[in-house]
């Protein structure tokens, strides 16, 4: 499974299990695979790839976020599904 996403890529994500529907947006500053996360050959049954990105907030320092991409084609951040946009 490949990832569509870049480096430099900006997207909107929002949590899906928040009753929010505030988007955020974020900016991609790594995407790797579960080798380059340290990670053994069995967690390749549950996550395709990660994306590290800094959310962009307007009055704080940028947070940095890790999502993944399951292999059931979803994305979570800290376990919780999101979905995500990209922008061009």
């Amino acid at each position: 499974m490949q990832s569509e996403i870049k480096i430099g890529q900006r997207f909107k994500f929002n949590i899906l299990s928040e009753n929010s529907s505030q988007e955020r947006q974020a900016v991609v500053t790594r995407v790797l695979s579960n080798e380059e996360e340290g990670l053994g050959p069995e967690v390749g049954f549950y996550l395709a790839y990660w994306v590290e990105a800094y959310e962009l907030l307007e009055t704080e320092a940028p947070v940095t976020l890790v999502f993944e991409r399951g292999t059931d084609f979803n994305v979570y951040l800290d376990g919780r599904p999101v979905s995500i946009t990209l922008l061009k």
